[in-house]
Order: structure tokens, then sequence, then C-alpha cells
């Protein structure tokens, strides 16, 4: 036993009262390892405060797959936007023997039945191919787009948009007096949402991607990647957050670079040397804004007046294009000028090659020619007509002023570059983009104090007669009134389905009684649904199938629907100001 005591290790040999010998102590760390260890810590705790929240966060909101998906749409929106082009010159090769943007020019080199036949059997094609395929037997434009967003979650059907490209492209090439741009912002926002159908995003991040296709597709249109974004962010998003701005930003610039190396990085316009020559201007800049804000408002009145007076008539839709096509292809005969997108007349205006006389008869004219296009149900936009009216007044304004003070007076075509604003700013309802749009289509940058001054009166006197742009009036023909804010978007997004409470699948059938005198459907939205709470004075009402509006499958509360609207209130004000 005395062996055996003596064999066991220190550490398990008993001291002297029979106890374990204590264990040594751990050395002492440095006095310089402590206060590294602590300030490490101390940083460490600072940076996942303040910076790893936001990269976590980063992350969560899934914006590296934002980026890559916005330079994904960017790619396919400017070939699509090329491609347009394209298929326009096609279209109008039969009847003008060329390709070419200067249709006035060959249309005046053609036999007259080219001109009066070609936009009527164009017209005759588009009205049977809407009466047939077109849901709402339209074309789509940029309202179109901006109710997506609103109301649809960005969604938009593929084989809608892409065939109403088409129709817009046939429509341009027949010699509708209808612009491009339009359709080519629609065709973007459909590729963006058939590429972001295939993401589970959330919505806000749909809202960016969507704005991503818009902004490629004006950007490659005119060339204009600085506009694309500001026309994204200004009639699309109605905001501008810091997170849309980075893929808007990618989608547009990668789209203006595709653009410029197929096409050329040439301005759209080109205008002669020019100058400001005296401060004493800035008044007759001003009254050219009145002038212009007076145009822009015959312009806006005669397509409200013209469209509901077209459908006035009872007659199948392919004779009502067939007629409108017939109408125009007779004003074409008198001013060939009027036909297609008439950037070759914007071109001459901006060079002062117009006298005044043909200034103003082409003011009417084309007026007139735009208005009867889209009433009878041409596929177009209604940017480069602005764009054109605007030409033609400022320069006719300019042709005014530059005869009666030739000693103060600034170049003819400085007065059209400020009435292209002008008017296209109005019609729009888009005041920073369309004066950036004309800054980088015209590639004059030595206006800019003239050019805002212009463009804010013209928009302001536009907006005190009319109280709204011709795409909202489009869409509060629809019944969808979104300048009163997000909350009446919200109501009209939001469905039952998002917030009822289903019944119990294995319990009996509840069917819907006489004593129930509210109920809502699964696919009523939450407008609604606050109506028949605020109606029935109830706090519980029944939800019934779609199928058979008897059989009770659940039930919305006021309560619910109350938080669910405040819940996407306060997400709809943070996506605004993150």
């Amino acid at each position: 036993m005395q062996q055996e005591t003596q064999r066991k290790s220190p550490e398990e040999r008993p001291n002297q009262r029979g106890s374990k010998q204590a264990e040594p102590k751990p050395a002492e760390q440095p006095r310089w390892r402590k206060w590294w260890t602590a300030e490490r810590d101390k940083w460490v705790q600072a940076f996942d405060s303040r910076l790893g929240v936001n990269i976590r966060a980063f992350y969560a909101d899934r914006q590296l797959l934002i980026w890559a998906l916005a330079f994904a749409i960017s790619f396919l929106v400017a070939y699509a936007s090329i491609g347009f082009r394209l298929l326009i010159g096609i279209f109008q090769l039969p009847w003008l023997g060329t390709t070419s943007e200067f249709v006035a020019t060959a249309a005046s080199s053609v036999p007259f039945w080219h001109v009066l036949l070609a936009p009527t059997i164009g017209g005759i094609l588009v009205g049977l191919l809407l009466q047939r395929y077109m849901p709402g037997r339209r074309a789509m434009g940029v309202a179109d787009v901006i109710e997506a967003r609103a109301v649809h979650n960005s969604h938009i059907d593929l084989r809608t948009g892409a065939f109403s490209a088409f129709l817009s492209a046939l429509s341009i090439g027949s010699g509708a007096s209808v612009g491009r741009e339009g359709p080519v912002v629609h065709l973007g926002a459909t590729i963006a949402s058939a590429l972001e159908d295939r993401f589970k995003l959330s919505p806000g991040s749909r809202r960016t991607l969507l704005a991503c296709g818009v902004a490629a597709a004006v950007s490659s249109s005119f060339n204009a990647p600085i506009a694309g974004v500001l026309f994204a962010h200004e009639v699309i998003l109605t905001h501008y957050a810091f997170r849309a701005l980075v893929p808007t930003v990618i989608a547009s610039v990668t789209a203006a670079v595709i653009a410029r190396v197929h096409l050329g990085n040439t301005p759209a316009f080109l205008i002669p040397e020019y100058a400001i020559t005296s401060y004493w201007e800035f008044p007759a800049f001003a009254l050219l804004g009145l002038t212009c804000a007076l145009v822009a408002i015959i312009f806006e009145i005669a397509l409200m007046w013209t469209d509901r007076f077209s459908w006035q008539f009872e007659m199948p839709l392919w004779v009502r294009t067939g007629l409108g096509g017939l109408i125009v292809g007779s004003i074409g005969l008198f001013f060939p000028q009027i036909l297609g997108v008439g950037y070759d007349a914007t071109n001459e205006a901006l060079q002062r090659e117009l006298p005044l006389a043909l200034l103003i008869m082409l003011i009417v004219a084309k007026t007139a020619a735009t208005s009867i296009s889209l009433a009878c149900r041409f596929a177009g936009g209604i940017f480069s007509p602005s764009l054109y009216l605007g030409a033609m007044t400022g320069s006719a304004f300019g042709l005014i002023a530059t005869s009666v003070f030739p000693e103060i007076g600034s170049s003819q075509g400085l007065y059209a570059i400020l009435g292209m604003g002008a008017v296209a700013a109005s019609v729009l309802g888009a005041p920073l983009s369309t004066t950036l749009i004309v800054f980088e289509l015209t590639g004059g940058y030595t206006m800019t104090i003239a050019l805002l001054l212009t463009v804010s009166i013209a928009v302001g006197m536009t907006q005190a007669f009319l109280g709204h742009s011709l795409f909202y009036w489009q869409l509060g023909r629809r019944g969808l009134v979104l300048q009163e804010g997000p909350h009446r978007s919200i109501l009209r997004r939001l469905r039952v389905d998002s917030f009822m409470t289903p019944v119990d699948p294995e319990a009996e059938t509840q069917k819907l009684t006489d004593k129930d005198t509210a109920w809502l459907m699964p696919t009523d939205t939450l407008e609604r649904a606050m109506r028949e709470f605020d109606r029935s004075g109830e706090s519980r009402i029944a939800v019934v199938s779609s199928n058979d509006p008897t059989e009770i499958i659940g039930h919305a509360e006021r309560v619910k629907a109350l938080n669910v609207f405040n819940r996407a209130l306060i997400d709809a004000a943070v996506e605004e100001h993150r």
C-alpha cells in the first residue's frame, strides 16, 4: 500500500489535510494583451452595431441579385429597343421604299396613293389584331406601367406586352402620327416583369426592377442615360430612393452603351450654334413658357375630346382604325411632316428651315393627326408628338421674337429647344427628366437656366388648368386615381385573401343566410372591404367563394384589415426613404 501511494502523481497525492493538492493558478496576461483584447472587442462591437446591421440588411434585401438582374434587364431591353426600330423600318419599307427615319422626305417622292393607302391598310390590320388578340382592344403604354407598379405588384403579361410592341411598330411603320418611345418604355417594363417573375422578390424589389426596365428603355431609345434614370424615378416610382438608384443607373448606363455601340453616339437632333445674347431675353423665355402651356393644354384637350367623340359611333374596330388611317393619310398628302414620329420635321424646325406660316399649320395638323391616330386605337406614344409640337412652337415663337427685337434676340434654334422641353414636360408631367432628355437629345447644356424657367412655367400653368398629366388622365378613365398619395394604390392593391381568416376545412360547410347583409370575396380589394365594414357597421364579415357566392370560406375582420393597411403604409414609407 505504501508503494502504491508513493507511485501516485503529485496531483492525485493527498496533502497533509487529506485533500488533493490545489491546481496552480494560470499565468496572468500581460497588461498590453489585456488592453488589446478590450480594444478589439470594443471595435468589433462598434462595427457590428454600426456597419454590420447595414451589411446584413443589404444581403437580406438581396441587393446583389437586384444589381445582377438590372444588368440583365438592360441588356435585353437595349436589344429589344434596337429591334423595335428595325421592325418599324421593315413595315415602312413597302410603301416608302426606305427604312430611314426621314419619313417626310421619302413620302414627298412616292405616289400620293401610297401616302393615302398605307395608313388606311395599316389601320385595318391594327384594328383586326387588336380586336382578336389584345385584352381591352387597345395597345399598352406608359400609363399601364404606372398601373402595374401601383396595383398589380409590377406584373405585366409578357405576351400582351410583346404583341403591343408589335402593333406599335406596325402603326408607326404604316405612317400613324404617334411616338415610338411610349411603346419602348412599356416593352422594357414587360421584359423586366418577365425576368423578375422567376425570382421570389419583395414588392419593393419588383418595383425597382420595373423602373430598371423603364430606365433602360428611355436610355436606349433617346441615347439619354441620365434622363432614363430620372424618368424612371419621377414617373414610374414617383420617389427617389437610394436603394433604387444604383440598379436604375446600372440599367440605364448599360443600355446606353449598347445603343451607342450599334447606333452611334450622336444626339437624336442636331442643332446649329446658339447663345443667349442678353439677360433681357428672360421675359421672352417666360412668355414662351406660357405659349407652350397653351399648346400643351390644347393638345391634351384634343386627345381627350377625340377619344370621347370617336367612341360615340358604333362600328367594328377595324373600320374605326381604317377610317382613322384614311384621315391621317389625307392630312399627310398636304403635310407629310406629320407622318410617323416626325423627327425629320423636328430637325428642320431646329435648323430654322421652316417658314412661320408652315410652322403654325404643322402645329395644328400634328395635333389633329395624333389625336385621331390615338382615338382610333392606333398603337403608339405621345412623347415624340410632344417634342414635335414643342419644336414647332418654339421655332415659331423664335421667328417672331427675333424679328421684333433683332438686337437682343437669340437664335431661333434656341427657342425651338426650349419649346421642346416645355411642351413635352407639360404633357408628360415630368419636368426634371424631360429637361435632361432635351439636354441629352440636343447636346446643348449652355441654356440651362432658360430651359428650367420655360419648363417650370409651362408645367405650372398646365397643372393649374388640367390638374394632371396625360398619363394620369388615362388612368383616371379606368377608375384609378393615384394623385391622392400612396394610400390609394395600397387600398386597391391589397386583396381580402391577404388578411382573411379561413374556416376549418374539416368543419361543416357554412352557407350565407339572409341575415348576412354584408359579404366579401377573396379577390375584393381592401378599399371595398373598408367600405363594406363602414356601411354595415360590422367588425367581422363573411368571405364567400368566388365559385359559389353562398358558401362561406372565411371571415374578414376590421382590425386585421387596418393592421395590414398600416403595415403596407409603413413599408411604402420605408421604401421611399431607403
